[in-house]
């Protein structure tokens, strides 16, 4: 579905207005209708490292260019949410990493970072995911990364090496949950795996349905049995740099289009259902500076968030839980000269990512190549001696690094983009910054003004009646 259709059929949608102040959090409308029922199914919502800036800007974007809000941030508006200020910290750290953030919400412990639901002495801490699906519910996570990742496994397995996907995928298998759909072929792939092992085979020959394309999964009606959907190698491809090629908007799923389909496939179960979902090139788009790249994956992001809230509201007994693990690079739009106003709606001519640029560069590029290509992609002009510059990077490219293993200068184009567009970001790894939090259903009720990550777990639990 194009983003503009699905918002003009949303209910949630409403005119654009600024973000509630701090005296309404708890409004008795939030919570009213809910009040003393539990819910039966979960839906938690992960924008992976999304900074405030991050949730600011996409929804001012959105406003500016189709005259509406985002589905998040009209919840606030409505006074239809229970909102809070998370502490995102780790065991070990004040800055969290996505396996240990995710391990508190799965587990209810903090872990080191790298760690997934396992403790500094050795001791594991029982996934979320198992504990629902021990009960009889259908349990599953739909991810823009690796499905393998450390935000969906830190609700699924345990694993003292947030690295170990191979052998997290291993887990996945004997786990069986009903659910599972993302990226990271490779690791499950016999000529990608180190031990050869072919688990798509496995997985068929142990009853799962495993999709590999957006037809499978669009075809796919009956639910006979658990579902594996596996639809790229690494990620799958950014949201801008998606709509733009034919072929990858046939051939991969959008994260919205897999979250209903994971709901479609889970709410069946007389029991209910707890599904995660991610947009977990939120994160890979924050750690690059790309500007491009994240609005429109947290505007892919804030679709799935619609969907999760059209069944909520439908069904009257779900929860919905919409937050981050932790922050990151800190972006926002800054007065740096000129109008800040002309400058940012210069995205909305932006047709490709960053990432698409410069994986698009080789050293042996003139510079007028590479002005000639960020200006058909993003309409950005920039200098011939920085068009040099941007090149002298590509003379010395390595294969180290966990989100940019070329070392693609990254961080100088977003240095040039800054004065034309006024974003501006203040690293390019994680923060340690309290981090929003929003939920909507039965159970909302039990959500305090500040929390820690580790409070989400009990909360879960306690909201669907099993404690």
């Amino acid at each position: 579905m194009k983003r503009r259709d699905f918002f003009k059929n949303s209910t949630i949608m409403v005119a654009g207005t600024a973000l509630a102040p701090l005296t309404t959090f708890a409004a008795p409308s939030a919570t009213e209708e809910f009040a003393g029922k539990n819910a039966k199914n979960i839906i938690f919502l992960v924008s992976d490292g999304m900074s405030t800036g991050t949730l600011n800007m996409a929804d001012l974007f959105l406003q500016r260019k189709e005259g509406k809000q985002t589905n998040w941030l009209s919840l606030y508006s409505q006074n239809k949410a229970v909102r809070a200020l998370m502490d995102t910290a780790s065991a070990n750290a004040l800055v969290t990493d996505s396996a240990a953030a995710s391990s508190a919400w799965g587990g209810g412990k903090r872990v080191n970072n790298g760690s997934l639901n396992v403790n500094a002495d050795g001791s594991l801490n029982k996934p979320i995911l198992q504990k629902f699906k021990a009960v009889g519910k259908s349990v599953g996570c739909v991810t823009t990364v690796p499905i393998t990742h450390a935000t969906p496994a830190g609700f699924c397995v345990n694993s003292d090496a947030r690295s170990d996907q191979e052998g997290i995928a291993m887990q996945y298998l004997e786990l069986r949950f009903d659910v599972m759909m993302g990226g990271g072929a490779e690791f499950f792939s016999a000529d990608k795996r180190k031990d050869k092992k072919d688990l798509f085979a496995d997985f068929a020959q142990r009853g799962f349905s495993v999709l590999r394309t957006k037809n499978d999964l669009m075809n796919h009606k009956i639910p006979t049995g658990p579902v594996l959907g596996v639809f790229n190698e690494d990620g799958l491809p950014y949201c801008l740099d998606h709509q733009q090629n034919d072929q990858l908007l046939t051939t991969k799923p959008s994260l919205a289009e897999m979250a209903r389909k994971a709901i479609d496939l889970m709410k069946v179960n007389k029991k209910g259902f707890v599904l995660q979902v991610e947009a977990g090139k939120v994160d890979w788009a924050a750690h690059a500076n790309d500007a491009g790249a994240l609005i429109h994956d947290q505007l892919a992001f804030d679709e799935a968030v619609g969907v999760a809230l059209a069944f909520a509201q439908e069904q009257k007994d779900t929860l919905v839980i919409i937050t981050t693990d932790h922050g990151n690079a800190n972006p926002g739009l800054f007065s740096a000269g000129g109008d800040v106003n002309q400058n940012f709606d210069k995205l909305q001519s932006f047709t490709q990512t960053n990432d698409w640029i410069l994986n698009g560069i080789s050293r042996n590029d003139s510079a007028s190549k590479v002005i000639e290509r960020i200006e058909a992609a993003q309409k950005l002009v920039i200098s011939k001696n920085e068009a040099e510059d941007l090149l002298s990077h590509y003379k010395a490219l390595d294969s180290d690094g966990l989100y940019n293993p070329k070392k693609l200068p990254f961080k100088l184009l977003a240095e040039f983009q800054f004065k034309q567009t006024s974003i501006g970001w203040g690293s390019m790894g994680h923060s340690s910054d309290y981090v929003e939090l929003a939920m909507y259903g039965p159970g909302s009720n039990l959500l305090k003004q500040f929390v820690k990550n580790t409070d989400l777990h009990q909360l879960m639990l306690e909201a669907s009646g099993m404690v």
